[in-house]
């Protein structure tokens, strides 16, 4: 064997050895990536520990053993979050008067009886109290959204099957994504953790796949984003600028990247203040 066979044989024992991380280092991961973002799919955990899903599914069985994480059809959380950080009744306290804002200013933009999907996002909750008046059909997976209009008479409201995740008041996971995959709307209304010129992100896969086939099954794409998830980049990509017809936003929104954004031929609305004028288009 020449030199550089011997060295290319002890790279790849190495690699093979640093490879077989031990269960427990692989166990020990795996809780703390869900503690980071409370619950993720199958495939995004294996990505995580560079595992494969059937081990993945091994640590699971011994992680919810010993009561730190809970298997989802798709999945797993965690049981005990360390914070409220991603908890739908925390994240809709913050940029409330905005999200105010950004909802009177998004519903105008609905028709009467046009068929809308909803996402759980907190922004889009906000559009939904203002959208009754136009008789719409809603598609949603967002808890707090259906119990909105439970007793509403005059619109019909479609709620995605899925696992339902209390905290985030959300419906999620493969059963989700399928429906969202078999429905044609109008018009998708959507929020999302960041964005940047180079795109649009979220912190959690489990509702990028099922954002991704909002998108593809709706004519117009909206997102409402409040001036705090603009120039910031989240955890994971969930699209390209070219799927985006509008953005909503609100008046604190930099102006820079407003004009950007316009001129990449994408409509954005600036919701007026409290008392304000008319949003400006």
């Amino acid at each position: 064997m020449t030199d550089v066979n011997k060295k290319l044989a002890k790279y790849f024992i190495i690699c093979h050895f640093i490879s077989q991380m031990q269960p427990e280092e692989r166990q020990h991961r795996i809780g703390e990536y869900l503690q980071h973002v409370e619950f993720a799919s199958l495939e995004e955990i294996a990505r995580q520990v560079e595992a494969s899903q059937s081990t993945v599914r091994r640590d699971l069985t011994v992680l919810e053993a010993s009561g730190t994480v809970r298997r989802t059809h798709g999945g797993a959380r965690i049981v005990v979050p360390r914070s409220d950080e991603f908890a739908f009744s925390a994240r809709d306290t913050r940029q409330l008067a905005e999200k105010e804002a950004i909802g009177r200013a998004c519903a105008e933009l609905i028709l009467p009886g046009q068929s809308v999907i909803l996402d759980a996002g907190t922004t889009v909750y906000h559009v939904a109290r203002y959208l009754e008046s136009k008789a719409p059909q809603i598609i949603t997976n967002s808890l707090p959204v259906a119990n909105l209009f439970a007793s509403a008479n005059r619109l019909e409201v479609v709620v995605s099957g899925g696992v339902i995740y209390p905290r985030l008041g959300v419906l999620v996971g493969p059963l989700a994504v399928e429906a969202f995959s078999r429905i044609h709307a109008d018009v998708a209304i959507m929020s999302a953790g960041g964005l940047t010129l180079e795109g649009i992100t979220n912190s959690h896969g489990l509702l990028i796949d099922i954002q991704r086939a909002m998108i593809k099954g709706a004519q117009r794409v909206v997102f409402c984003l409040d001036h705090t998830k603009l120039g910031r980049q989240s955890v994971l990509p969930l699209c390209e600028l070219d799927c985006v017809d509008t953005i909503v936003t609100d008046s604190a929104a930099a102006a820079e990247l407003v004009d950007a954004l316009r001129g990449r031929g994408i409509e954005v609305i600036v919701a007026p203040a409290a008392n304000g004028e008319k949003a400006e288009g």
